[in-house]
């Protein structure tokens, strides 16, 4: 009888040994989700509102979207939004901050819009639904991105990227009482989805982030008229495959929220798009190892994701979603957090994250109970051994 349980112990122990090592790679990599919202000709998405929608365009025309996917029409009524129906217009929800030096602030949840036809410039639709120009831009033939400073550095201005008419690539941003100021009129080209680094993000912190389908790079604009390669992360390039939407991941998200991504439906091609929006869960993010600060960037084509992390030089990439999908990124990527508020906390370590990791930052819990077992599984074999004697 001790004979036949040590051999039931011993094949036990062997089995439990095994299921242990083989945890990890039983674990699924994360991967991009339908929200269940279709809008056609979608490209770019904006927010959250103070009420915690997102505002998502396509089609020359706005809705508002909430946590769980619900659409819902935006100044679509007399005196809303209505444009060009197959334009990128990318567009910036206004966080209501104040322009220290023009003496105004940028109204909460005001929203402005890209004008890609004459006259060059930007709409700007209110929190009712009212649309009105806020500004023409003349020097520009084409825009290209827009971002609002939420850090400070542009001193809270709207900043719009785009390429002037003379050829040459311009940073312009433009504050509360309509005024421009040009910071930079040599970039290099981008387009897409731009981001304000928080402060947390190391040399680049307050600088503007553009991404470049065509290079592969990521850029940071500064706001004396710098300009710095981020980093070239190991992804596709060229036109309609590479880099293009961006985002920051905000305090307080890992706690619980949603990673919102813009689906554009482009028949024909490799990564032909559904026209809705995709999403990632916070804890997707978290197992990934993605930290609250790091900058998120997903390829147009396929909608690969990675994370850049520049706490310390050189910036760490974390894969995220590191297999291509059929989808066709457009625009920002926008982040809802459905968590209470919470707590401050500490900034980010600085840890090295090799580049090309998407394994969890922590021991998952399913490996954690098969030691268990396999601990107990020793105990018990222990004992029988000492009985026997």
């Amino acid at each position: 009888m001790g004979r036949h349980f040590r051999r039931l112990a011993a094949s036990l122990l062997v089995a439990g040994i095994g299921l242990a090592a083989g945890a990890p790679a039983a674990l699924a990599a994360p991967a991009w989700l339908p929200s269940g919202a279709h809008v056609a000709g979608i490209h770019d998405l904006g927010g959250p509102r103070s009420d915690g929608k997102l505002v998502v365009a396509g089609s020359g025309k706005l809705f508002l979207m909430d946590a769980t996917g619900t659409l819902a029409p935006f100044a679509q009524g007399p005196g809303g939004y209505a444009d060009d129906k197959g334009a990128e217009a990318y567009l910036a929800v206004s966080p209501g901050l104040n322009v220290a030096t023009a003496g105004c602030s940028f109204a909460p949840d005001d929203v402005y819009i890209e004008r890609l036809h004459a006259p060059i410039g930007i709409t700007k639709v209110d929190a009712s639904g009212k649309r009105t120009n806020f500004v023409n831009t003349p020097v520009f033939s084409t825009l290209s991105g827009i971002a609002f400073d939420t850090t400070g550095d542009f001193d809270h201005r709207l900043l719009v990227v785009g390429a002037a008419k003379n050829g040459e690539r311009l940073l312009q941003a433009i504050d509360c009482n309509r005024n421009i100021f040009t910071i930079n009129g040599a970039l290099p080209a981008s387009e897409g989805g731009l981001a304000v680094a928080p402060a947390s993000f190391g040399a680049f912190a307050g600088e503007l982030i553009a991404p470049d389908e065509n290079s592969g790079n990521i850029y940071a604009y500064g706001a004396k008229g710098t300009v710095d390669t981020v980093i070239k992360p190991a992804l596709p390039t060229g036109g309609d495959v590479g880099v293009e939407d961006a985002g920051f991941v905000p305090a307080g998200f890992l706690r619980g929220g949603t990673l919102y991504f813009a689906d554009r439906l482009t028949p024909g091609g490799k990564h032909p798009g559904s026209d809705s929006v995709l999403t990632l869960s916070s804890g997707d993010l978290a197992a990934a190892g993605v930290q609250e600060g790091d900058l998120l960037v997903a390829t147009e084509g396929g909608g690969q994701l990675i994370a850049v992390r520049c706490i310390a030089a050189p910036c760490q990439v974390i894969t995220v979603v590191g297999t291509a999908t059929k989808a066709h990124g457009e625009g920002h990527l926008a982040f809802i957090t459905t968590a209470p508020p919470p707590s401050p906390s500490p900034p980010p370590t600085s840890t090295p994250v090799a580049a090309t990791t998407s394994a969890p930052s922590s021991v998952p819990v399913l490996l954690i109970a098969e030691i268990v077992v396999v601990v107990v599984l020793i105990g018990l074999l222990a004992v029988a051994v000492v009985r026997r004697r």
